[in-house]
């Protein structure tokens, strides 16, 4: 059997979908012929994102809201299926590591922000789109975590609670909706060159330490992380649930 990843005539939806990996994600669905809506806090971004999308061809809609904030995405979930219908795919893509402290100068409010919204959110945001999935028997879930949910990071101890956790998430939703059509897995990047990791690189002697630690010896591109996510959306991927593909550049392999 021939193994394609067209997407035509299925809605993604990408959450953090405004810059970054989240931004490249929703690119490469777009690309693959899918009706992309991407969600965020910031709706100026997100349309700019969008616009320069749909200008290279694609179908790409904009949905600010706050991924954290319960009520905020319960609405803009029912305005996206709504306008577009349910996705088949969901990108739990939003994620925040904002400060980088040891765990004893982490505040609780500090830990509380990095839970909402790398974890809490993404439960929450997989439970609202899972749904509709589970009626129609059809579904992927894809939730990016980090290389942090596998190794400890120095001074990260919410971020790498929060990606570890969702790891663990992941495997459980996969155990409960195996049997009724939707998948559920874990893309874990290693460090990117992103806004998230903007500070390291300019920061000469740790960027030299993770380049060092990294076997293939730079950051990732964006880009590199997407053919991975179009593996788990598509029927490719059909017998493929609770597991974790690693793009890291061999990172964990050492």
């Amino acid at each position: 059997m021939a193994v394609s990843f067209d997407l035509s005539g299925e809605v993604v939806a990408v959450t953090g979908g405004g810059r970054g990996l989240g931004r490249a994600i929703a690119a490469g669905f777009a690309e693959a012929g899918a009706t992309v809506a991407i969600l965020g806090r910031d709706e100026g971004v997100l349309e700019a994102a969008a616009a320069e999308m749909n200008a290279a061809g694609g179908r790409v809609h904009a949905f600010a809201a706050d991924v954290a904030n319960e009520d905020d995405i319960t609405a803009a979930a029912a305005r996206l299926i709504e306008a577009l219908g349910a996705p088949t795919v969901l990108v739990n893509n939003a994620g925040i590591n904002p400060w980088y402290r040891r765990a004893e100068d982490t505040t609780l409010a500090e830990w509380r922000q990095i839970i909402d919204v790398n974890l809490t959110a993404a439960f929450h945001c997989s439970v609202l789109f899972a749904r509709p999935m589970l009626e129609r028997r059809k579904g992927s879930i894809i939730n990016i975590t980090s290389v942090a949910a596998h190794i400890g990071l120095a001074r990260s101890a919410a971020y790498c609670a929060s990606k570890g956790g969702l790891e663990l998430l992941t495997k459980s939703m996969a155990i409960d909706w195996a049997g009724r059509g939707v998948r559920v897995n874990t893309v874990s990047p290693g460090y990117f060159e992103t806004d998230l990791t903007a500070g390291l690189q300019a920061n000469a002697s740790l960027a030299d330490k993770v380049i060092a630690h990294t076997p293939i010896g730079r950051f990732g591109t964006p880009d590199e992380l997407v053919g991975a996510c179009l593996y788990l959306a598509s029927d490719a991927s059909s017998y493929v649930t609770g597991q974790s593909i690693r793009v890291d550049g061999g990172f964990t392999a050492s």
